[in-house]
Parts: structure tokens; C-alpha cells; sequence
């Protein structure tokens, strides 16, 4: 009992001083977001002399906060439901239809997963400008789809195998269609991997930067993350106003993720394991 005591609480320490390490930098973030840039530079962790909210008012402004919000809204929104509508119909399929061409499929989409971004970025940014794609946040939308499809396919293609073939028999015996029986009976049970599916979709495409930088010229089509940027001079940066539009930035994130959480971690187990 001594012994398993102290494991336990070795493991409570360490999860704790990991909690700390992780929290700090947000902490920091949000201290000096209420401060000037003289007063940061002058003592980085100490407590502000007193709470001003200038850099949120002037950061809200500089940023177009409403304008870019609505683009990072659309973009998340319209890539999310690409995602999840391909994707489903995709993991559905191959794991109702074994076969060695399904597998091959299967292999692929997973196989996608282990290339990195940053190796197909050039011939990413060609394609996307010959499609038209580039320059929109409709477009990216789309590439938002395509890089995301394959992890769902993933966690969908898991997911379905726990779902029993006798409901599928019993709707066809019925007479019901293969679109209809999937849309009225299939779909509504892959709700719990659906919303997992959803939060963590939009996590990334919200906070995505690199991809939105390379595709996106217009500042009016610029998203939140990438409204920042503009706050970066070749000989200037405001490090507090800075602070201050990266904490309004990650506050949906925040919100969403806080009420979410519970389902993105069962969804993630179920997905995984029940294949």
C-alpha cells in the first residue's frame, strides 16, 4: 500500500508540475497583455501597475476582428462539413466493403497521414492556382478538405465496425434505398465520432496559419490567425498589442474546447479501438 501510495503520488506531482510548465506561457501571455510595451520590457513577470484594456481595444481594431472572425468562421465551417460529409460516406463504405481494393484504399488514406505539410506546400500552392483555388477562402476551404479528410476517414472506418449489420438488413427488407438507409439510420449513430470529428477539425483550421499565409493575399479574406501577422514589422513589433490579439484569438478555441472536451477524448477511444 506504502509503495503504490507513492507511485501515486510521484505521478500527481509530475502531472501537476507538466500542468504548470503548459499553463505558464498562457499566463504570461495574458499578464503582459495588459501592459505597455516599456513596462513588459522594463520586468516581463511582474503584475501590471494597473489593468488597462487599451491593447484589446486597439488590437480589436487593427486586427478587423469582425471581418477576419467571419472568415476564420467560414473557412472552419464550410471545410468542417466537407470533411465530414466526404469522409463518412468514405470510412462507411470501405469498412462495409472488405475486399483487397478497399484495403488498398484504406492504406492510403493512412498512409497521407505520415507526409508532411511542408513537402507537398510547393506543389500544394501550384495545383491550388491552376484549380483557381488560391486567393479564396472558399478554395482553401477546399484544401482544408482534402488535407483533413484522411484522419477522419480514420477514426469514421473505426467507428462504423461497431455499428450492427442487422439494422442495414432490417432497413433493406424494408425497402429502403442504400443513400436513404445511410442518411435516416447509419449517420445519426456516428454522432458521438461526428463531433469528435467536428472540435478537432475546427481546432486546426482555426488555428492554422501557414496554410492561409501561402493561399490568401487579400487582406480583406485574411483569417483571424492570419490577421496578426500584420502586427509583425521588418523593424517594429508590438509585443504587448501582440499579446493581446493572440488572447482574443484563442478564446473560442478555449470555450469550445472547454465545453467539448469529454467528447473529444471519447470519440478519439471509440474511433480507434473499436476497428
Amino acid at each position: 500500500m506504502r509503495r503504490k501510495r507513492l507511485v501515486s503520488w510521484g505521478v500527481n506531482l509530475f502531472l501537476t508540475l507538466g500542468s504548470l510548465i503548459s499553463l505558464f506561457p498562457i499566463y504570461m501571455a495574458v499578464l503582459n497583455s495588459f501592459k505597455s510595451d516599456g513596462e513588459m520590457f522594463r520586468s516581463f513577470i511582474a503584475l501590471p501597475q494597473s489593468i488597462s484594456f487599451a491593447n484589446y481595444v486597439e488590437a480589436f481594431t487593427r486586427l478587423n476582428m469582425l471581418s477576419s472572425s467571419l472568415n476564420s468562421a467560414t473557412v472552419s465551417i464550410l471545410g468542417i462539413l466537407g470533411i465530414l460529409f466526404c469522409a463518412s460516406l468514405a470510412g462507411y463504405k470501405l469498412s462495409r466493403t472488405p475486399g483487397r481494393l478497399s484495403g488498398f484504399l484504406f492504406v492510403l488514406f493512412i498512409a497521407s497521414m505520415l507526409v508532411p505539410f511542408h513537402s507537398i506546400m510547393i506543389p500544394l500552392t501550384r495545383m491550388a492556382k491552376l484549380l483557381h483555388a488560391s486567393g479564396s477562402i472558399y478554395g482553401l476551404s477546399l484544401i482544408y478538405i482534402g488535407l483533413g479528410v484522411n484522419m477522419a476517414v480514420f477514426l469514421y472506418h473505426g467507428f462504423v465496425k461497431s455499428i450492427p449489420r442487422e439494422l442495414e438488413e432490417a432497413a433493406y427488407m424494408d425497402g429502403c434505398g442504400e443513400v436513404k438507409m445511410y442518411f435516416k439510420i447509419i449517420f445519426p449513430l456516428l454522432l458521438p465520432i461526428t463531433v469528435t470529428i467536428a472540435i478537432l477539425d475546427f481546432l486546426w483550421i482555426w488555428n492554422d496559419f501557414l496554410l492561409p499565409l501561402i493561399m490568401i493575399t487579400d487582406t480583406s479574406q485574411y483569417t483571424l490567425i492570419l490577421s496578426t501577422n500584420v502586427l509583425f514589422g521588418e523593424y517594429n513589433k508590438e509585443w504587448a498589442l501582440i499579446l493581446a490579439s493572440l488572447v482574443l484569438t484563442a478564446i473560442p478555441v478555449l470555450v469550445i474546447y472547454a465545453f467539448f472536451q469529454r467528447y473529444i477524448m471519447e470519440g478519439i477511444t471509440e474511433g480507434a479501438v473499436k476497428g
